[in-house]
């Protein structure tokens, strides 16, 4: 199924989760996840189930002064 993930096409089989997609980009934490615009908590990737079209963003923390 098609996904996108940071406003990037993604390509993942049907069945899918939101760890799925973590996994796919490699993405080391700090981060929070959000699918189509809502907040998913980092206990719940695992049982969050994707579905064609999906928007996932990936949000890393940014520091600085």
């Amino acid at each position: 199924m098609n996904i996108f993930i940071n406003q990037m096409a993604r390509e993942l089989p049907a069945g899918a989760t939101l760890a799925d997609a973590i996994a796919l980009l490699q993405a080391r934490p700090p981060f929070a996840a959000a699918v189509n615009l809502q907040f998913v908590p980092n206990t719940r990737y695992a049982q969050q189930l994707l579905q064609p079209d999906d928007r996932i963003d990936i949000i890393f923390p940014v520091t600085g002064g």
